[in-house]
């Protein structure tokens, strides 16, 4: 095989990200989000930063830990657990800048970065708060003859993007293997360099299957580098290799009340993703997770 290895470490990535940037982090809620990744970053003094996602504890983790300035968002939860609770405090108190737009819009977003557009159009946002809680959103009117008027939804450009997926080769290639890949194509493709966390490296051949193809929504060509880490997204799932950690999850919430403090020193201080894995019971353990079901 020749080619360029890819191959960093988490920590090596999470130093990659700089005060102030603008980052995607893909995922969905409270699966396959790239937490050895915010871990890692939690470990870092970057502050200022705004981050484009569909958000799950990845938000909440980066707002108690005063690392968010503004989030761009179309919705921020744990699935089992509707509402982050460290996302619900920081908007609460008004700790953090928001953009909240419809799904569908945040993706727009994207796209339009990934076609290097200023925006692309909708008629998502009429007969709702989004274009009155987002004045900076403008509208436009078609120049054919309908002359109908849209939501000019605006681009979201990315500084960095981090995904987590279940394997991936030295050279960037990518599978996500579970049933939920949702738009982390799109959370690359819109960002200025992309990373990617795994479950675990494997030789290109194991993408020869024409079948696997329809799993790989992600270019290598985007990608600058890949790091393994095992039971990465933990707490949140990762299907089919693991579920999500509901008992975790619930800690860590309650932890929005008064055990920030506490759950730092426990699980992220200084912590390094194998040892956190060992906390939280080993990979056995979390392999025996079992599966959501929607």
């Amino acid at each position: 095989m020749s080619g360029i290895d890819k191959t960093t470490t988490v920590e090596a990535i999470a130093a990659q990200v700089r005060s102030g940037m603008t980052i995607g982090i893909g995922g969905w809620g409270g699966r396959r989000k790239p937490m050895a990744f915010i871990r890692a970053l939690l470990n870092t003094d970057v502050r200022d930063l705004t981050v484009v996602t569909y958000g799950g504890p990845d938000v909440g983790m980066l707002a108690s830990a005063g690392k968010l300035k503004k989030l761009v968002f179309g919705f921020v939860s744990m699935d089992t657990i509707p509402l982050e609770a460290h996302f619900r405090k920081a908007r609460q108190n008004g700790t953090i800048e928001v953009m909240e737009v419809d799904e569908g819009m945040l993706q727009l977003g994207l796209k339009a970065a990934a076609a290097r557009l200023p925006f692309l159009p909708t008629r998502v946002g009429f007969a709702s708060d989004v274009l009155t809680t987002n004045p900076q959103i403008k509208t436009v009117r078609s120049p054919y003859a309908d002359g109908e008027e849209f939501v000019a939804m605006p681009a979201l450009p990315l500084d960095l993007a981090v995904c987590h997926v279940n394997e991936v080769d030295v050279l960037g290639n990518s599978r996500i293997s579970g049933p939920d890949p949702f738009f982390d194509e799109w959370i690359c493709r819109a960002a200025d360099v992309a990373y990617l966390t795994a479950e675990r490296i494997v030789d290109t051949s194991a993408f020869n299957d024409p079948m696997i193809a329809l799993q790989m929504p992600i270019e290598r060509s985007l990608v600058q580098g890949v790091a393994v880490a095992r039971c990465g997204a933990h707490p949140t799932s990762c299907g089919p290799d693991y579920g999500m950690d509901v008992v975790h999850m619930q800690a860590y919430n309650a932890a929005a009340k008064d055990g920030w403090d506490a759950y730092v020193a426990e699980y992220v201080a200084g912590v390094a993703h194998a040892d956190y894995i060992g906390k939280v019971g080993g990979e056995a353990a979390v392999a025996q997770l079992p599966l959501p079901v929607f």
